[in-house]
Formats: structure tokens, sequence, C-alpha cells
């Protein structure tokens, strides 16, 4: 099918990172936005990410030959409900939601059927907002197609051209597989990390842990400072996949409690060896449904002017550093600097400079 006519539900991070990708990557020129804040649509069109911005729906999105919904998952089910009996027979609507199945259900139960296609990028950014999306943040980033009972072959195969035309790297899945998926390695993980900081919370008495929680402790629960709001949203829409796989994560806890317990070596080595084992074969490279941090360690003697040093060689070099602190409690930790950067081409860029300077420099985020 033929693509001229896009509207975009939601000008946040993803949505207006589409809008972007779409106006400066492809050759639509008709984009329609729909947002609640009036400043921010109106800031869009001047910038000419967008053609026209409402802060309602109305004939525009209903003329759409694609409509993203870039909302919570419960507002995407309303608005899917809206769009139902308005928008035309050919019109695909999709959406950016991190579960699949309560929206596809939806759109199987509804009195008029829309062509819908779940979607879901994996891709983010630890900042919300329409004034921090950009155009590249979907390149090289899987894009999960879930596509529906009423949907095309052809649409399917529009959807997967358009978000491969922004950079994105289209998969099919369905939706049942996709929500399992996301409950192991996304739902669960947030679950984790947030439990382990409330854990040191309960445990800190006298502010001591605080003070040393850092390394490979602070790395972890990164992702527990996730939007509260956001999270409640998602567990509940995929309720049933995330009890199944916590149910499967507390019977391993569980039997290392056993292990632990009652002394069972083998049992306690084996339990790390599997872990070892699996997690040497995942990327290291590459996006993800969990943002990556982009950092590197300097290992630098404490004098003088040493810091100042970095940072000047970065700067000099058009790098911007988003954080820079000294180590204080170093396990599992290579050097005393830690340097925070904007991304992977930043990064990559930060340690040749560094190590080409005589630093001794270090990263888990990329393969050097």
């Amino acid at each position: 099918m033929e693509i001229n006519k896009i509207s975009i539900i939601g000008i946040g991070l993803i949505g207006g990172s589409l809008a972007k990708a779409f106006t400066q990557r492809t050759g639509i020129k008709d984009i329609t936005a729909v947002g609640r804040n009036r400043e921010i649509l109106d800031r869009a069109v001047a910038e000419g990410t967008i053609t026209r911005g409402f802060t309602g729906l109305n004939e525009y999105v209903y003329n759409s030959d694609i409509i993203f919904i870039c909302t919570p998952v419960r507002t995407a089910v309303s608005y899917l409900t809206k769009l139902s009996g308005k928008v035309k027979p050919e019109c695909i609507i999709t959406d950016v939601a991190s579960t699949k199945g309560e929206l596809s259900r939806a759109a199987l139960s509804l009195q008029h059927k829309v062509r819908f296609i779940g979607g879901h990028p994996m891709t983010g950014s630890e900042k919300a907002g329409y004034g921090s999306s950009y155009a590249h943040l979907f390149e090289n980033a899987y894009y999960i197609l879930t596509p529906g009972e009423n949907c095309e072959e052809s649409d399917l195969q529009a959807m997967k051209q358009l978000v491969g035309s922004i950079g994105a790297i289209p998969i099919e899945l369905d939706h049942e597989e996709h929500d399992l998926i996301t409950a192991v390695i996304s739902h669960i993980p947030h679950i984790a990390a947030a439990a382990l900081v409330n854990l040191a919370g309960d445990y800190d008495t006298g502010g001591v842990m605080k003070m040393l929680a850092a390394g490979g402790f602070r790395d972890m629960t990164r992702i527990a400072s996730s939007d509260p709001e956001m999270w409640e949203n998602i567990l509940l829409s995929n309720r049933e996949k995330v009890l199944d796989v916590l149910s499967g994560y507390e019977n391993i806890l569980s039997e290392l409690r056993s292990a632990v317990k009652s002394g069972n070596s083998a049992q306690i080595k084996d339990f790390f060896l599997r872990a070892g084992n699996y997690r040497s074969t995942l990327r290291d490279s590459g996006k993800g449904l969990i943002e990556p941090i982009y950092e590197l360690e300097v290992d630098m003697v404490d004098k003088p002017g040493a810091i100042g040093e970095v940072s000047t060689l970065l700067g000099k070099n058009q790098l911007n550093i988003k954080n820079m602190n000294v180590i204080n409690s170093r396990e599992n930790v290579r050097g005393c600097l830690k340097i925070t950067l904007a991304g992977r081409d930043d990064l990559t860029k930060a340690y040749s400079l560094l190590k080409n300077s005589g630093f001794k420099v270090f990263s888990n985020s990329a393969n050097f």
C-alpha cells in the first residue's frame, strides 16, 4: 500500500521520535499529531516535525493511511475504541506499548473491525517527552510487530517497510510470545531492581549502606528509578505472563536458598555456572528493551588537574559528557573515574582518545 498520510497520537519521546524520523528519513509529507499540550504541538509544527497538531481526534486523523497510538496501554485501548468505525477501511492502526495482549484482544472485540498491528520499538531513553525525541532513536533497534487477525499480509509488509525506512529492524511475533519475552527480559528485571533497592532501604538503618552502594549494585538497580505509574500500567496489562514468570523467578531463588541453607556447594556453583554460560551468549552491542548506559572507567593517579585533563580532552573533541564522578566504592570496578556519554559513537570516540593519550580506560558498554 502507498503511505502518504500518517497520524501520531501522543507526541512524547516515542511519538515525537517517530514524527522526526518520518519527516527526515522518508518521503512522507503529511503528518498529523494529537497531544494534550498545545505548546508542544505548536513547537513541533514550527520545527517542521509535523504538518499540523490537535488536542483531539478529527477528520485528519480518520483519513490517515496509518495511525500510531503512542500512549500507555490503557489509554491506547481507549483510543482504539474511539477510532473504530471512523477510520477509512484500509487504514492501519498500530501502537508502541511494551505489552501487546491487551490491545490485541481489545482490537478483536471491536464491533467495527480495524486493521490492527501491534508494535513495540525496543528502544527508548532515560528522558521522556517531545524535547528528548530524536530521529535516529530507532536506528538498529528491533521493532516488534504483532499482526491482528483482521489485517492483511500487505498491511504487515507495509509496516515492515515503513519501520525499516527509519532504520529499525522489523521482527514479527505472536502477541502471546511477545508478552512472555518482555515479561522475562524487561518486566521482571524492573521488579527485581526495585526489590533490591527496597531491600537496601529496609536494611539501611544508619545510612552507611547508601554510601557504599555503588559499582555493581548501582548498575543493577539503575532501572528501579522508572516511572511508577507507567510500570503499574505495564504489569497489570501483562498480568498473566508477569505472574507466571515471577513464579519461575521465585522458584529459582527458593532453590538457591535451600542450597545455601544445606551447604550444597555443587548446586551453588551450578547456579552461577548456568547463569554465566547463558550470559556469555548474549550480545553486548545493539539496542534492547532496557536502555543501555554508555560509560567508561578511567584508572588514573589522583593528582591536581587530572580530572580537568580528561574533561578538556573530551570537550575539545566535541564529546558531550553527561556525567563524571569519582568512584569511591570500587568493588567490581576497574577504574576510579566514571564517565557517562550520550551514545555508542561518543563512547567509542572517547575510548580511543583517552587510550591514545596514555590513560588506562575500560568499558562494559561496547566491544573494543
